[in-house]
């Protein structure tokens, strides 16, 4: 008899976003130990993602964050662009902006435990893409524009200019994201 029930398998499945069969098997190998199960779990998808990692992530989200005279643009790779719409994907996406925004670019490679997380979530090779932190030097200003399509970023333009208005760089940053 197992020694776990159903709210187990839900809530293992929920934590790991590992499908349910799979969440019942790792229950009943570990004897409903929730640990052990999730820790069976994730090294079962590293084990797939390490198979998914020379696979093509062409598709994803990029998120911007402003604050003042600083601007944040982080580039999140997967391989499909329904992953790429999905809220968890477009969301980690936006709590990595934050903290480049805060902390600097080389943090964003500090969560790569929770990029690797989504990965296995989503069966899908997912990568942090660029990173990117601009500070407005002396005197200059900064503007940001980021393009969205289906709910989520796909390009972002930051432009540092000085001796023009707040406006005209805005529209320098438009432009520069439309004739890409």
């Amino acid at each position: 008899m197992n020694s776990f029930t159903a709210q187990d398998v839900k809530s293992l499945r929920q934590a790991t976003g590992a499908g349910m069969m799979d969440c019942k098997r790792a229950l009943t190998e570990s004897d409903g130990d929730m640990e052990a199960a999730t820790q069976s779990l994730r090294e079962k998808g590293m084990a797939k993602a390490a198979a998914r990692a020379d696979r093509a992530s062409k598709q994803g989200a990029v998120a911007l964050a402003v604050d003042g005279n600083a601007v944040a643009i982080v580039e999140l790779r997967c391989e499909t662009d329904f992953s790429a719409k999905a809220s968890d994907f477009t969301a980690l996406a936006d709590e990595l902006a934050q903290l480049v925004l805060v902390e600097g670019e080389e943090a964003a490679s500090g969560r790569q435990a929770a990029i690797e997380d989504l990965g296995l979530a989503k069966k899908e090779n997912v990568q942090l893409g660029k990173v990117v932190r601009v500070q407005a030097g002396e005197g200059s200003i900064l503007d940001s524009y980021l393009h969205t399509q289906d709910g989520r970023g796909t390009s972002a333009v930051v432009v540092e200019a000085r001796g023009v208005s707040q406006e005209l760089a805005h529209e320098v940053a438009l432009h520069i994201a439309f004739a890409k």
